[in-house]
C-alpha cells in the first residue's frame, strides 16, 4: 500500500490544496439591491450552532447573513418567528437597519438551497 492508498480510506478526505478546509466562504445573497426599510427578525442572542464558530446572532440569519422580506405579515416571515418562538429566543419582528450587519433576502436564499454556514443546501 503506497502513502497515498494509506491516507485515503473511509471516513479520510484527502485535499490536493489543504489551506482550502481553512478559508471557508460563507454564502452571500448574489441579489445588489439595499434592503433597509425590509423586515426581519431580532432575537435574543444565540450561537452559530457550527463547531467551533464564535458568531453569536442577535437576528434570524442564514450563513451569518440576517433574513429579509419585504412585508411585515410575509407568511415565511411569521412562521420562522414562531419557531423562534418554540425554541424561547423571544423575537420581534423589526424593521431592517444596514447597520444591523450583512443581510440577504430570505426568498434569494431559499432559491439557492437554503446554505448555511458556507455549505450550499440541496
Amino acid at each position: 500500500m503506497d502513502r497515498e492508498e494509506e491516507l485515503v480510506g473511509t471516513g479520510r478526505l484527502l485535499l490536493d490544496e489543504p489551506e482550502l478546509d481553512e478559508d471557508e466562504e460563507l454564502w452571500r445573497d448574489d441579489e445588489t439591491g439595499d434592503h433597509a426599510g425590509w423586515f426581519c427578525v431580532r432575537t435574543d442572542p444565540f450561537p452559530c450552532p457550527a463547531a467551533g464558530c464564535t458568531f453569536v446572532a442577535e437576528f434570524m440569519t442564514a450563513a451569518h447573513l440576517i433574513l429579509v422580506w419585504e412585508e411585515r405579515d410575509d407568511p415565511n416571515l411569521l412562521r420562522h418567528a414562531q419557531r423562534a418562538v418554540a425554541v424561547g429566543r423571544n423575537p420581534r419582528v423589526v424593521e431592517y437597519r444596514t447597520e444591523y450587519g450583512p443581510s440577504a433576502s430570505y426568498y434569494a436564499w431559499e432559491a439557492s438551497g437554503r446554505p448555511v454556514h458556507g455549505i450550499r443546501g440541496k
